[in-house]
């Protein structure tokens, strides 16, 4: 082995720490195979001691598939790497969210996964901290396998076949399922509203329940940012499910925060984890990078007109 694992914590059933790894061994295919392998059954990687730059970070995402370009990337960018991608908060333009404690906070992120409210989900991603926040900063995840598993068996078949509506929208606030109780949004970023409005995305849908091909064992496939209901479920009895839902895939006494040290790049299986950002104190500047990789699970549609009236 040209690596050493060990686990990203204890009693979580996702998660490994990945040290010992030389850069100049990534080309070598026994290698990329069992990193490969390793990422399908643990969902999250974190490796530590390797050098944080961008081109390694690049190469060490191309084990896992092809580096795309984000979808909401601005596309006037022509300063940096197209596949590799900016995450900033600046107090003088970012989004910012007040909490019913009066925290304000920057750069917070509910619990979703990546690009739900396209039709065509990505396998994964590879994030790293630029420049880390002082306080606060947290990336968490959580594994979508153990919360299907959690569920009651009722609900378990309640689900099955179903399929979750969701749509674009970078207002936090309107979020329909599991918003922190009292959040307010004071400012949205001007790239966001811009993006919100460039895009003009239809609404899509995929199925609450997935598959992971590689290895049979079946997840709640549900992100509480973006959901608007259930296709052909009328409103308030999809409220119903997916609150219900909502109390099982954010239950966080199951979840693993990252706190951003060093040269730490940590990559997930987006069709598998959940993650979210816990957010900096308003004042405090952070600036993030991460890499897309390229994926089509292959269930996911754009929805008819037609079928958005009957739901």
């Amino acid at each position: 082995m040209q690596y050493a694992v060990e686990p990203l914590a204890k009693d979580l059933p996702f998660g490994v720490i990945v040290t010992d790894l030389d850069p100049a061994d990534l080309a070598d295919p026994a290698l990329r195979r069992s990193l490969y392998d390793l990422w399908v059954d643990k969902g999250v990687i974190v490796f530590r001691g390797m050098p944080g730059e961008g081109g390694t970070q690049m190469a060490l995402s191309r084990i896992f598939g092809s580096p795309e370009v984000h979808p909401l990337r601005d596309p006037s960018r022509t300063d940096s790497v197209p596949e590799l991608s900016d995450i900033f908060f600046k107090p003088e333009d970012g989004d910012i969210l007040r909490f019913a404690d009066g925290e304000r906070k920057g750069g917070y992120l509910p619990w979703h996964f990546d690009l739900v409210y396209l039709p065509r989900i990505n396998h994964g991603g590879i994030l790293r901290a630029v420049t880390k926040a002082p306080h606060g900063g947290e990336t968490g995840f959580l594994d979508r396998i153990a919360i299907h598993d959690a569920l009651p068996d009722r609900l378990k078949a309640r689900i099955d076949g179903l399929y979750v509506t969701y749509l674009y929208d970078p207002w936090m606030e309107h979020q329909r399922y599991g918003r922190a109780p009292g959040m307010t949004q004071e400012r949205l970023a001007v790239r966001a509203e811009a993006t919100f409005h460039r895009m003009n995305l239809p609404p899509v849908a995929h199925p609450l329940v997935f598959v992971q091909p590689e290895t049979g064992r079946r997840m709640l496939n549900f992100s509480p940012w973006y959901a608007t209901g259930i296709e052909g479920i009328e409103q308030s009895q999809a409220d119903t499910i997916l609150e219900e839902i909502t109390s099982y895939a954010q239950d966080e006494r199951h979840a693993y925060f990252h706190r951003w040290d060093g040269d730490d790049m940590v990559l997930w299986d987006n069709w598998r984890m959940l993650h979210c950002a816990t957010g900096v104190p308003a004042d405090e500047a952070r600036h993030m990078q991460r890499t897309t990789i390229h994926g089509d699970y292959g269930v996911g549609r754009i929805v008819k007109p037609a079928e958005t009236a009957a739901a």
